[in-house]
């Protein structure tokens, strides 16, 4: 498999927020990440095909989504070591070959299509299409939201994933998710925590600078 396209371990629970354009995943991700002091990978195709909308007036091509998901990779892995046990991923590369297949009549690239298929998440949080529909530069098919959910959720079934729906407003969908989490955060051990490490070396730095100090008061 592409090496940018890999996982890179590291002992998190990481959850994916996955559904389609307008539902909510970017909101929910912020109020998981505040909810459990962590941090969140945003979605780098936005950013990616913002700045190609601004320079050159274009949408998403079938070119861009191999450059997609490796600087999603990168986010992903850069992001992870920042983490406090949980990691909250606004999308992953399931759901760029989710996009791939729709928008470019079955097509995925063989190395993302293969990253798609080992990457590993502990639990997908499938957002429903009960939110307003906001248009932007990027969005489309606002006509096509129930036809891009029924093919988001059906990949998650085809490839066995952990996953909850999510309905209703931001309070319940933030209180049924982490209450999945939750449940998580009992069974998984020793996770690793950027706060503890850095906790840890600061330690380290005393415990080996103790003897200098302890010979500033001498008299």
């Amino acid at each position: 498999m592409e090496k940018k396209l890999t996982q890179h371990p590291i002992n998190l629970i990481k959850v994916v927020l996955f559904g389609p354009e307008s539902s909510g995943k970017t909101t929910l991700s912020r109020h998981l990440a505040r909810h459990y002091n962590t941090v969140w990978a945003p979605e780098f195709a936005r950013e990616y095909l913002q700045n190609k909308w601004n320079n050159e007036r274009k949408t998403c091509e079938k070119e861009d989504l191999l450059p997609i998901a490796t600087g999603q990779m990168e986010l992903e892995n850069s992001l992870a070591k920042k983490a406090d046990k949980i990691l909250i991923c606004d999308t992953d590369l399931l759901e760029t070959k989710v996009y791939s297949e729709e928008f470019y009549g079955g097509f995925v690239d063989d190395k993302l299509n293969e990253a798609a298929n080992k990457n590993e998440y502990d639990l997908y949080l499938l957002t429903y299409i009960d939110t307003p529909w906001e248009e932007d530069d990027l969005r489309d098919r606002p006509d096509e939201r129930l036809e891009m959910f029924n093919a988001f959720e059906n990949a998650l079934k085809k490839h066995n994933k952990n996953y909850i729906l999510l309905k209703g407003d931001k309070e319940t969908r933030l209180k049924t998710a982490t209450k999945a989490i939750d449940k998580i955060l009992l069974e998984k051990k020793d996770l690793y925590s950027f706060s503890d490490s850095l906790q840890d070396l600061d330690m380290h730095f005393l415990h080996q600078n103790s003897g200098d100090f302890s010979t500033n008061f001498e008299y």
